[in-house]
């Protein structure tokens, strides 16, 4: 595994994926090159994570097709849409889908490579709320079901009473329970408990 960023290029046209790998690899990159979108999404399973710089138009898949499957296949690498045709509606159906930028072609080095900034922000900013989910849940491990049914009806805004009401026991005893499960999530106030209770997911 390089400590280069990767950018994988999936582009039918052979100039463009060499000229954009010379581009890529002289400014310090980790550059694959994929001539169609199915030879991409066939080995997408197994490739390293990194940003997708991805041609609109080729043959087989296009490049919103191909962007479609890996959101359907859960695949959150960040896509950057290439095109040589300035059209405004795959534009605005790419940036819907997801996409971090959307660049014509001949592009700038210096635009693609602060569009290349923006995908792996997106990477890192995922890596963290990532790393902050599974923190909480480990957190969230110490308490009771119970404890775990109070601080998610305070993470829904609910009052005591309100909580108590939902889970057939008193007020009193829900105080007890709120009491015991910031002793074990080691805080001292109502919002750290919630913010360990977000990172967890919890109170959608």
């Amino acid at each position: 595994m390089s400590d280069k960023r990767l950018v994988h290029i999936v582009d039918d046209e052979d100039s463009i994926r060499r000229s954009a790998k010379f581009m890529l690899t002289t400014s310090g990159f980790a550059v694959e090159t994929w001539e169609s979108g199915a030879a991409f999404l066939k080995e997408v399973r197994h490739v390293e994570t990194g940003c997708i710089l991805l041609d609109v138009r080729m043959p087989e898949m296009d490049g919103l097709e191909v962007q479609q499957t890996l959101n359907e296949r859960g695949v959150t690498m960040p896509v950057i849409i290439l095109t040589g045709h300035g059209d405004v509606s795959i534009a605005v159906r790419a940036m819907k889908a997801g996409a971090v930028d959307f660049i014509e072609k001949p592009f700038e080095k210096a635009v693609l490579l602060a569009a290349i900034d923006a995908a792996y922000a997106r990477i890192e900013e995922r890596g963290d709320k990532e790393a902050r989910s599974g923190e909480a849940q480990i957190m969230l491990g110490k308490l009771t079901a119970r404890e775990r049914e109070v601080l998610d009806g305070l993470a829904r805004g609910f009052p005591n009473k309100t909580i108590a009401y939902d889970l057939g026991i008193s007020a009193r005893t829900v105080e007890v329970h709120r009491a015991n499960l910031m002793s074990k999530l080691g805080v001292r106030n109502l919002s750290d408990a919630l913010r360990i209770a977000f990172a967890a997911g919890m109170g959608a």
